[in-house]
């Protein structure tokens, strides 16, 4: 994203934080929610009008008609909140319509977990986000399924709500489905993404441990200890288990991967006798 693209995201940004700010507390996670919600749905119109959507980011064209463009064709359709977030969006001058819809997407995530921070379910919608990438992952038929690109999106929406219904939080459910119904990438990766986000909004990072057998515990506090002093910020661990490793963990935060696993071990050494 070009520094035109992040100013407009950052100036949108503060419009919807300062938006939901205002509402009154007892109704603060409910609009949170909904303008999360929305704008989503916003995203879902414009990505099928191609006219619609140059149209709301054509840097060309005054500010002030975009934003009465989007008035004209949203007001009364969303909320005040996602309604702001949308004229500040359009108003602003996006490198492309791609990091316009891009941006909304990222607010909408941002508002959702917000309203999860709310109610307390930061910690559960982290890891469940966690969880289901890594059964999808494990699932390459349900991962197939979720991918193929020909297969209508209404009909992934369902699947995935069909095997989260009553499982996860609401927010999660609400994610993910979006995730995978303007997929970039592979669902499994998405849903990483969306783990780490969570944390993120909590200032954290997040460490992937794959172990050769469970932790206790006792065990993933002291690891996480060590990885917060290491890495200067709370760091959330998640941890699979992947006897394939043989002893030992693997350990990866953002791009950085540290091996202590046997099976690494070998293969370092099988390399060496090379």
């Amino acid at each position: 994203m070009y520094a035109a693209s992040r100013e407009a995201l950052t100036q949108t940004r503060s419009a919807l934080t300062a938006a939901l700010d205002s509402v009154s507390p007892g109704a603060a996670t409910a609009a949170a929610a909904q303008a999360g919600s929305e704008l989503f749905s916003v995203v879902e119109v414009l990505d099928g009008q191609r006219g619609l959507r140059s149209a709301l980011a054509d840097a060309s064209a005054p500010a002030a008609g975009r934003q009465g463009l989007a008035r004209q064709v949203f007001s009364g359709k969303v909320g005040a909140e996602a309604l702001t977030a949308l004229e500040t969006a359009v108003g602003q001058d996006w490198s492309s319509s791609a990091d316009l819809l891009n941006s909304l997407v990222t607010l909408g995530r941002e508002s959702l977990l917000r309203a999860a921070a709310d109610q307390d379910q930061s910690d559960a919608v982290e890891d469940e986000l966690f969880r289901l990438g890594r059964i999808v992952a494990g699932n390459p038929q349900l991962e197939q399924v979720l991918s193929d690109l020909s297969k209508p999106v209404a009909s992934k929406r369902e699947l995935l709500s069909r095997l989260l219904y009553g499982k996860v939080t609401a927010i999660t459910e609400a994610l993910a489905i979006q995730a995978v119904s303007r997929l970039r990438s592979a669902p499994a990766e998405a849903f990483d993404e969306l783990s780490a986000l969570a944390a993120a909004q909590r200032n954290r990072a997040v460490a992937h441990v794959r172990s050769a057998s469970a932790l206790s515990s006792a065990q993933v506090d002291r690891l996480a200890a060590t990885l917060t002093r290491t890495y200067g910020k709370p760091v959330t661990v998640h941890v699979e288990v992947d006897p394939d490793l043989l002893a030992g963990m693997v350990v990866r935060v953002d791009h950085e991967v540290i091996d202590g696993s046997a099976a690494g071990r070998l293969a370092a050494l099988r390399k060496t006798f090379k």
